[in-house]
């Protein structure tokens, strides 16, 4: 679990004119809700928060200490973004119960260099991020692959990622995590050929 830590405290004014003063204070506006709905209204140092928000994922699980006493620990579920400023606004967090599973999504980083890419070969991409389920404390911040010895026209799958003990990938199996292609020049000729001979031929002119 890669837990970070923000001061929080709560509020009782809503509405556009509370949010434009408390902004005015250096102050950030957040709601945060359990699973039942319940909603708690907060603000936040919107500084600190800024520097906490550039080193967060979906999967990131926060430390909300409420007015110096309670800790709520909690994702961000949703950060609204002045576009004129690129500041945030208002954020939304989510609470999680320590004992209770939940479903999130964490991110896929690639690592490595295939020695295919040396010699030519392209290295493409593919799902970005898993759908897990597992409890709080067994949440990992991303999961690594290793495509060092990734193979030229072989794929690694979601079937093929090891995750920590305590998580269940709920992301279908067979979607491609990377793959290691030819070069278009790089492609054998006869593989060439025989991609052209089972090309259609374009139907002729009246």
């Amino acid at each position: 679990m890669n837990e970070k830590i923000i001061e929080a405290r709560t509020r009782t004014m809503t509405g556009k004119g509370a949010a434009k003063r408390l902004r005015r204070e250096g102050r950030l506006p957040a709601v945060m809700y359990d699973n039942t709905g319940k909603a708690v209204l907060l603000d936040l140092n919107a500084k600190d928060f800024a520097k906490l928000y550039g080193t967060i994922t979906e999967s990131t699980l926060i430390d909300v200490k409420i007015d110096g006493s309670k800790d709520a620990i909690a994702f961000v579920k949703d950060a609204q973004y002045n576009i004129i400023t690129d500041t945030v606004t208002h954020v939304d967090f989510y609470e999680v119960e320590a004992g209770k599973k939940i479903r999130t999504k964490i991110p896929v980083r690639l690592t490595g260099s295939p020695e295919g890419v040396r010699t030519g070969g392209i290295l493409e991409a593919g799902t970005e991020e898993l759908d897990v389920e597992c409890l709080p404390k067994n949440l990992p911040p991303r999961v690594v692959v290793d495509v060092s010895d990734l193979q030229l026209n072989h794929s690694i799958h979601v079937k093929d990622v090891v995750v920590p003990e305590g998580v269940k990938v709920l992301t279908d199996p067979h979607l491609t995590i990377a793959t290691l292609k030819y070069a278009k020049a790089d492609i054998p000729a006869a593989q060439q050929d025989a991609t052209a001979e089972a090309a259609p031929e374009a139907p002729a002119a009246e």
